[in-house]
């Protein structure tokens, strides 16, 4: 019987397959983008089509703002909007693909070498991928149509990343493999991921929310790093740090959690495929 990674071992055990992760972290980078004409450079297209599309309707058409600046214009106002959608992307993404990342590849499944937990990290690496293309563009944005940059801020934002990064991980971890045994799970978090959307205060300010709806939203750990890297790149305001540290509990445990649970059932994987 293989070993089974304690907790305390895991990050010993992914740092083992780094570079199997990383080839398959390409792979479905290349996957996503496979058959277009424009392939990898649509990395760099969506993004920027997303914040005008954004900008314009939010920014322009419903003039909406979130109350920070004293002299917020529809540029603040859209570059908020923007930094808000790319980090819920990733947790979007990873909603829609974990539960059937593992029943598609139930060739691999049944390779008993394999590392079945390759296969949720590096499609999240892919969105990650996406996810960092999108900030770039945005950093630039910053400099060139708005207020400027600080390193501070620049400083802040992988700080203020990485618990995000473990949330995701942990959620990837958690559905994929709870997808092999409940099929209908998709369909479930294909509406849960609409509810993380308007959870989050992606397009409003969270001055507006009545309190008895801000006694539930302040739980969620998703809207405190949006706020937080607001804070860091675009309103120069000091980082909450106990806003920060909660995102880091919670990023923490999910990724215990779905770590726990994916290694604990993977082995009844293949009988169920």
């Amino acid at each position: 019987m293989s070993h089974q990674p304690t907790k305390s071992s895991a990050w010993r055990h992914l740092a083992r397959r780094r570079e199997l992760w990383w080839q398959f972290t390409v792979r479905a980078v290349e996957m996503k983008h496979r058959g277009s004409y424009l392939g990898v450079i649509w990395a760099l297209l969506n993004p920027l089509m997303m914040l005008a599309l954004y900008g314009v309707v939010f920014g322009v058409f419903f003039k909406n703002r979130f109350n920070v600046l004293p002299d917020e214009t529809g540029t603040d106002f859209a570059l908020g909007v923007f930094l808000g959608l790319i980090l819920f992307h990733v947790i979007a993404e990873t909603l829609s693909a974990a539960p059937v990342i593992v029943t598609s590849n139930p060739n691999l499944v049944k390779k008993v070498v394999f590392p079945l937990e390759i296969l949720p990290l590096s499609q999240l690496g892919a969105f990650w991928f996406n996810a960092l293309v999108s900030l770039v563009l945005l950093l630039a944005g910053i400099l060139v149509v708005g207020r400027g940059l600080t390193w501070e801020g620049v400083l802040w934002l992988p700080i203020i990343l990485l618990p995000h990064a473990l949330l995701s991980a942990g959620l990837a971890l958690l559905l994929s493999a709870l997808g092999v045994f409940f099929r209908d799970i998709t369909q479930v978090v294909t509406f849960g991921s609409q509810i993380v959307l308007y959870a989050s205060a992606v397009f409003y300010a969270t001055t507006l929310v009545p309190p008895s709806v801000w006694s539930i939203l302040r739980w969620n750990p998703i809207l405190h790093t949006i706020r937080l890297a607001r804070d860091a790149l675009l309103w120069n305001r000091p980082i909450e740090l106990d806003n920060l540290g909660y995102t880091y509990l919670t990023g923490a445990f999910v990724f215990t959690i779905g770590w726990i649970f994916f290694r604990k059932v993977q082995s009844a994987f293949a009988d169920v495929l």
